[in-house]
Order: C-alpha cells, then structure tokens, then sequence
C-alpha cells in the first residue's frame, strides 16, 4: 500500500509531497545552506546534517544524503524522511547519526531548521573547560547571550535513539547548543536566519580564539547590554535574507 500524508483534504503520496512547489523551494534553500557551508569553511568530508522540516508536518523532514560532499548538492539530492529515518523520497541514502540526531532534535524541541556541523572554532571551543562561545565578548557574539546550550558530556557517536534524545534534551529550549568534544547544532524557524546564525556563530569563535591567542586579558561587556544588542539583532532579521538571496548568487545550484 502507497503510504498518504493529509494535510486538511489535500492527500500526497510522499513522491508528490516531494515535488510540491513549497517543499521543492525548501529544498533549494537547503541545498544552498549546504553549498553556503562548504564555501564558507563550515563543513567537514561528507559528514555532518543540515535538515528542516516539511511545513505543517512534524513527523519528517528534508535532510542532506549520505555521500555527496556539501558543494555538490543540488535540491535533487536532498532526501525526505521521517523521524524513524526511514527514506520516503529521494534518490539517496542518509548517514545514521543524521537520523538519530536530527529526528530526536525535531521531534524533541520543535525546531523547524536544525544545522549540525563541526566547524573549526566552534568546535575548538568545545575542548576547552569553557566549552563554549563568552556571549559578553564581539559584538557578533552578542547575538548569542541567552540562546547558548552546553553539553557537558561527551558520550561517543549517536549511534542510537538515547543519544540523539539526550542531546536533544541538552537543547532545553535553546536554539544554539555547544555540544562537549563535538561540535555545534544551530536551530531555528527559517533555513536564511539558522544559516545566518551559523555562520556569524563560527565568526565569533574565531574571533575569541584568536584573542584568546594574544595572551592578554579579555574584556566582556556587561550581560545587559550584550542582553540589549541580542534583541536588536533578533528584532530585525532583513540582514539575514539578504545575505542568504546573495549567497543564491554566488553559488548556483550544480
């Protein structure tokens, strides 16, 4: 039997949810994140999982397959799945910690977008005793004071559902978790301002190492005013739009 997804009276087969218009712009938008990631340093072989879910859905979403190094990934190659991780549409395979991590992220804190990646100075980050980003440091960083989550415990590679719910549970209700050892997720409600965060995320690590390389003293700004610049960024998100359709510029689909 052909599995339906209802959506009010519209009934799709998985294939035909998979060519909706809106669906296919989703796709477009995350294999862009993708490619955007891997000009911008942030990806890592062929690992690592950007996904989002299909809107009005809360049990599958898109995701990047198993294989395919990050700029070379067209919407053709996203993958449709569910939170189980079984394959709906789609002409590849999906890496298994994806699934495991993604589907209990999704699933567990409600987030539409979620990016996992081991970008360098993020990840470096995540070695130290600190564990993560000083949100009272760049004026970047600023943008992150009150969303950041830390796991502190590094529990080898989410090969299983209890590992994906445990960094999913981490989360508690952020949208930015530095994961121990690891690496970082990036959540959010659209794919243009989690990438946006992503990217300003892994600009503000590396401006923290780098002073952290001087050997000179730090100074952080008072945590209400980092509090006041974070509602300014969040308030006004155009800037993120922008830098996304200039991104859709720069790197066309293959």
């Amino acid at each position: 039997m052909v599995e339906t997804i209802i959506k009010g009276n519209i009934r799709d087969t998985p294939q035909a949810q998979y060519a909706n218009p809106r669906v296919r712009k989703l796709r477009e938008d995350l294999a862009l994140a993708l490619r955007a990631a891997a000009h911008h340093g942030l990806s890592e072989g062929v690992c690592n999982h950007f996904s989002v879910l299909v809107p009005g859905a809360t049990d599958r979403y898109l995701i990047n397959p198993r294989g395919l190094h990050w700029s070379e990934i067209g919407p053709d190659d996203i993958v449709l799945i569910d939170v189980q991780g079984k394959v709906l549409a789609g002409r590849h395979r999906v890496e298994p910690t994806a699934l495991f991590i993604h589907g209990a992220v999704h699933r567990l804190t409600g987030h539409a977008v979620v990016l996992h990646c081991h970008m360098p100075y993020a990840t470096a980050l995540t070695l130290t005793t600190d564990r993560a980003l000083d949100p009272t440091l760049s004026q970047n960083a600023m943008r992150y004071m009150n969303r950041i989550a830390i796991d502190t415990v590094y529990n080898g590679l989410a090969l299983d559902d209890a590992e994906g719910e445990r960094i999913a549970k981490a989360m508690a209700g952020k949208d930015v978790a530095f994961l121990a050892n690891h690496g970082v997720i990036v959540a959010g409600a659209a794919i243009a301002h989690a990438y946006d965060d992503l990217y300003y995320l892994e600009r503000s690590c590396l401006h923290q190492v780098i002073a952290q390389q001087t050997g000179r003293p730090l100074v952080p700004v008072d945590p209400a005013m980092a509090a006041r610049v974070a509602a300014q960024i969040q308030g006004e998100r155009e800037q993120s739009d922008l830098f996304f359709e200039a991104l859709r510029r720069m790197l066309p689909a293959p």
